[in-house]
């Protein structure tokens, strides 16, 4: 059993404030005791926001140079405690061995890759007449982070702050803390300096308030629910801190007629169960023809029995939801689907059979679905689809959009200049054609209540400097016969 008990601040592994209590975290695999960790308070948020702002006074002088190098070692280290991360991440939110491997602690890696290469080139400064614009550090940093992609949602913060000249305190997911705390042994590992990564375990409402409310903390970036990130903001606004927020999705995937209609249905029920439906911008409404719901119920029943649950370590497809509380959520809002009215095409409540302990949900979809029913309006967050019929394209795009979310949406047809059009009309962050694969260049976020900023590639480098406009600045020149 893993015993996370300390916090990682100012350069050193140190025992929590007095008082601190601890937390059983659970594997949701078979609902065993997976390992413990302490939960933080605000003393130790105060501890580790000094140390952060201490370091920020030489971490944010160091050249691209320095931070290249650091980014590089950094690498290496992940590198070295890859198998270690991604056993991690399987232990404490039930992802199958093969996505751990494949899809969950390769994130970790790529994003740190990519802010490397970003800063090599990234333009700090920028002249204009006599006036130069430079972008600095913004300064401390607060990360708050989900259990759903665990360390993803670290490396995309913690890689673009270090480049840019940051400095930080993270609390990971309380419910998936594992994976960030090999991440604090793998910054420990590759020298980072003292107090420029700073880590507490903890809550929400305890750790994750004070961050969002600490004076000496610059910006919070948070990810997860809407609710929670309301609270953050709400927290961060006497302080007047930038608010960087990836929140909650429903996101629209409309097939239109002229798609490979088989391969869009298949690929989209598919994408929906990926990660047992526990990402934000999965695509969990799909609109198609209203004249060709049945074959698209047809389609979609068959890619769901496809679906194999099971435990993590098994040749499975999915394994379990992350804890009770998820479990207990996904279950009430199946319930509520069946009872307003929904056609449920596979899967429904209850577990699978065989699978009498943990936290697994039956591969659902429901068909005939109206987009005023709670399962088309709330985030459900488990592996269940929702299909939605349309009559013509305009109404596709109005039931699309109608959603307080924007974090994605996607299409799939054959036509690439109407693919062009129905993306330009969706009000949505990233808005994917025809199951395009991921790219960590492009910028990540969303519109509306899923959140404000970007995050991924050379976008995410803004969210973490300051512009200063430094005028009257001597010409070249005339700096050249000063300095003589």
């Amino acid at each position: 059993m893993r015993e996370y008990t300390k916090f990682y601040i100012d350069g050193k592994w140190v025992e929590p404030s007095a008082g601190a209590k601890t937390l059983d975290v659970i594997n949701p695999a078979d609902e065993s005791v997976a390992g413990r960790i302490s939960l933080g308070t605000a003393a130790d948020v105060d501890a580790a926001a000094k140390a952060a702002a201490r370091a920020f006074t030489t971490f944010s002088r160091t050249t691209r140079e320095e931070r290249i190098a650091l980014l590089e070692r950094i690498i290496e280290e992940y590198k070295k405690r890859f198998d270690d991360m991604a056993k991690a991440i399987t232990e404490e939110m039930g992802a199958p061995v093969w996505l751990a491997q494949r899809a969950q602690a390769p994130m970790g890696t790529a994003h740190l890759q990519t802010a490397l290469n970003v800063l090599k080139n990234y333009k700090f400064e920028e002249d204009r007449g006599s006036t130069v614009i430079v972008r600095e550090p913004i300064g401390v940093c607060g990360f708050i982070t989900p259990w759903n992609w665990p360390v993803n949602q670290i490396a995309c913060k913690v890689a673009p702050a270090i480049a840019t000249g940051c400095t930080m305190v993270l609390k990971p997911s309380e419910i998936a803390p594992f994976s960030g705390h090999i991440f604090a042994e793998i910054m420990d590992a590759a020298g980072v300096p003292p107090g420029v990564f700073n880590l507490v375990h903890g809550d929400g409402p305890t750790v994750g308030a004070a961050i969002s409310s600490h004076p000496l903390i610059d910006m919070v970036s948070f990810t997860g629910s809407t609710r929670a990130g309301i609270e953050v903001a709400r927290n961060a606004a006497p302080t007047v801190k930038r608010v960087h927020q990836e929140l909650g999705g429903k996101s629209p995937n409309i097939i239109l007629d002229d798609a490979d209609f088989e391969r869009a249905v298949s690929g989209g029920v598919r994408a929906v169960m990926n990660n047992s439906g526990q990402s934000c911008n999965a695509p969990t409404r799909m609109l198609v023809p209203a004249n060709r719901m049945d074959e698209a119920i047809a389609i979609a029943r068959a890619a769901a029995e496809a679906t194999v649950v099971g435990r993590p370590e098994d040749k499975v497809t999915i394994g379990p939801v992350v804890s009770e509380a998820q479990f207990n959520k996904i279950q009430s809002l199946i319930q509520k689907g069946i009872e307003e009215g929904a056609t449920l095409v596979a899967g429904g409540p209850g577990r699978p059979e065989g699978l009498g302990k943990g936290y697994y949900v039956r591969p659902t979809v429901f068909a005939n679905v109206t987009n005023d029913m709670t399962i088309a309006r709330e985030e459900i967050f488990g592996p269940v689809l929702c299909i939605l019929g349309y009559r013509d394209l305009d109404e596709a795009v109005e039931i699309a959009n109608d959603t307080p979310y924007g974090l994605a949406a996607y299409i799939s047809g054959s036509d690439p200049v109407k693919l062009r059009e129905v993306a330009a009309r969706l009000r949505a962050g990233q808005v994917n054609l025809n199951g395009a694969a991921p790219d960590l260049m492009a910028p990540f976020g969303g519109y509306k209540m899923s959140g404000n900023g970007r995050e991924w590639g050379d976008h995410a480098f803004a969210e973490f400097l300051e512009t200063k406009a430094v005028l009257g600045v001597p010409k070249q020149a005339e700096q050249k016969q000063a300095a003589e």
